[in-house]
């Protein structure tokens, strides 16, 4: 009897201890890619604060948003717009009380870091067809799903560019893919987020697009359905939390 008492005892103790880890390593973050770096630092940073561990998975916010409605297991989503949160929320599959908004971003042309390529002002009397050659072709982040890419769209159509560039696109299934074409040389412009060129050794700034061609950028973020509990609130209080802000802010992020 003793024996037995001890046993359950011992089993409970391990399932509780097991129960414990799983949650611990049950923490998974669906971060838009151009969070990748900045998310990658804040869960250091919480880690070393005796956070768990945090899983990521980086895609465009379009792809993390269908994984997430087709049944993919996670805690968090980070979205790079608020159409692809909004699109969740309409399933019911984010918790409405955790969504918080408080990063923006910039838009900007970049070229290879090693281009001839002068900085230069963007307006609608920009040749940016000339720009890229008789047979360049500008890197952006595919607008059909990518929400740099649909920022980009809206830039280059208010500034009336659209129309000269819609044929030669190289679209990429996210803005880090993006950014890579020109990182590489396959393609001479491209557009993505200021923080994205910032991190990259191999591309170069050449302009800015006007903050009021594009709807401004926002990264929303929010507790998966059914998955806030305290570990997983702990988390995501720290993700967007006060220090964690500062770290985006050093990413080039900026704060709203």
């Amino acid at each position: 009897m003793i024996l037995n008492s001890l046993r359950m005892a011992v089993l409970a103790c391990f399932l509780i201890f097991a129960g414990g880890m799983a949650r611990a390593a049950d923490i998974t973050v669906f971060g838009a890619a151009s969070l990748t770096d900045a998310l990658e630092d804040v869960a250091r940073a919480y880690v070393a604060k005796g956070g768990v561990p945090l899983r990521f998975s980086f895609a465009s916010s379009s792809t993390l948003a269908r994984q997430i409605e087709a049944g993919a297991p996670g805690q968090i989503f980070a979205s790079a717009d608020e159409k692809w949160m909004d699109y969740l929320a309409a399933r019911d599959l984010i918790v409405p009380s955790s969504r918080v908004t408080f990063l923006g971003n910039a838009l900007v042309l970049i070229a290879p870091a090693e281009s001839t390529q002068e900085p230069l002002e963007i307006t609608s009397a920009l040749d940016l067809a000339a720009l890229l050659g008789p047979d360049g072709r500008l890197s952006v982040g595919d607008p059909e799903h990518v929400p740099a890419g649909r920022y980009a769209w809206e830039a280059l159509t208010a500034l009336g560019l659209w129309g000269k560039v819609e044929d030669r696109l190289a679209r990429g299934d996210n803005v880090r893919a993006a950014l890579a074409l020109v990182e590489r040389g396959e393609t001479p412009l491209g557009i993505v987020y200021s923080t994205d060129a910032r991190q990259s050794k191999g591309v170069k700034i050449v302009g800015t697009f006007p903050a009021d061609s594009y709807t401004p950028v926002s990264y929303p973020f929010a507790i998966l359905k059914g998955q806030d509990n305290a570990e997983v609130q702990r988390a995501f209080d720290f993700l967007t939390g006060p220090e964690a802000r500062k770290i985006y802010e050093s990413h080039g992020f900026s704060l709203k």
